[in-house]
């Protein structure tokens, strides 16, 4: 029925609503989420699943001062993800560190309705609502091309890049000859291993396919697959998770596995990878994903990356006790302490005094 328990366990951090979320390509384990409260919370989810409530993240990065709408993770890079807010900025983080390492501000007039990574991770597209598609170097901070009014309607629209580095873009016309004539804004989910792009939309109950192609009309119709009930939400998830005995080398050419071509300090360095590849002819064995450190850059997050190795919420137990608490209580050890040694000190003044009065007295 895909009904859950009432009591199903839920990951709950945020203070407000949850506005988008994304796994991380290369751990299956790990998810970020972006939300009203202008943070973003990385999270990682138990092997074996959920089976008491989650509220501690294994970091939480902070940096956006409107509600963060956009998330996701770079395709070949480790622990690199982008946000973008409301507040017009994106920010390109490293989560291994916690670390804000590329701003790009004031490259968007308006709010940003999409952003999306190339095939290898070395550029993005955004659709703003100034109804401009920007492509940008990140790392260079500068736009390499853009192309303004690229859908005449003043509705949300979407750029995605496929995988020879056209940009694919839905919205709103006053022609009625598109795609879809339906009100909800269209979502576009991009398959770059058989050029497919499927089109959905949140209110609508059918998804349309396309096939990308260098030949006019460049966007060749499908098939509609059609449901009973509308479209809420929609996700896409890696071919690597299909069940499926059947195997045709034709409808599943080799797909982007798990591992990651590059690390985030290669990447922020200006080194770029390829997507590694892998095959799905005798099925997909998943490996034993490592867990997600954070090792912050001051002092004071010693404790953090223990916290976030030790006490991280795959392995946290119930007993265990916040980090903020055991501050409190050592600080209070400290001024213990303290009052101990002047106390000391200040006896043995008195009794140096002592001793001076008595040897007076027995002369």
């Amino acid at each position: 029925s895909g009904r859950i328990d009432k009591a199903y366990p839920t990951v709950c951090g945020h203070t407000g609503p949850v506005l988008d979320i994304d796994w991380c390509p290369h751990n299956d384990q790990v998810i970020a989420s972006g939300s009203e409260d202008c943070t973003v919370m990385v999270w990682q989810i138990p092997e074996n699943g959920l089976v008491t409530g989650m509220s501690e993240p294994v970091v939480v990065l902070e940096g956006h001062s409107k509600r963060v709408g956009i998330i996701t993770w770079h395709p070949t890079a480790r622990n690199v993800l982008l946000s973008a807010g409301c507040d017009n900025l994106i920010i390109i983080w490293n989560v291994g560190t916690g670390e804000a390492m590329i701003q790009l501000e004031d490259m968007h007039p308006d709010v940003i309705f999409s952003a999306c990574w190339n095939r290898n991770g070395s550029l993005i597209c955004t659709a703003c609502k100034d109804k401009t598609i920007r492509v940008i170097d990140p790392r260079k901070e500068e736009i390499v091309g853009e192309k303004e009014k690229a859908h005449e309607g003043a509705r949300p629209m979407r750029a995605i890049f496929l995988s020879d580095g056209n940009v694919f873009t839905t919205g709103f016309s006053r022609m009625m000859h598109e795609m879809d004539t339906s009100n909800g804004v269209l979502l576009p989910f991009y398959d770059p291993d058989t050029n497919v792009v499927y089109l959905c939309g949140k209110g609508d109950s059918s998804i349309r396919y396309f096939e990308i192609t260098d030949e006019a009309p460049f966007v060749h119709y499908l098939n509609t697959f059609t449901t009973k009930e509308p479209q809420r939400g929609m996700g896409y998830m890696p071919k690597r998770g299909l069940d499926s005995d059947l195997f045709q080398d034709d409808l599943y050419p080799d797909t982007a596995g798990p591992d990651c071509a590059i690390e985030a300090e290669d990447w922020f360095e200006g080194k770029n990878g390829e997507p590694i590849l892998i095959s799905l002819k005798n099925g997909y064995v998943p490996g034993k994903n490592r867990d997600l450190k954070v090792v912050k850059k001051n002092i004071l997050d010693n404790k953090l990356s223990k916290n976030a190795e030790n006490t991280s919420p795959a392995n946290k137990s119930a007993s265990s006790t916040p980090s903020i608490k055991n501050e409190a209580k050592l600080e209070e050890v400290l001024k213990e302490i303290k009052s101990l040694k002047d106390l000391v000190s200040s006896q043995e003044k008195r009794i140096i005094q002592l001793e001076e009065q008595m040897s007076k007295i027995a002369i």
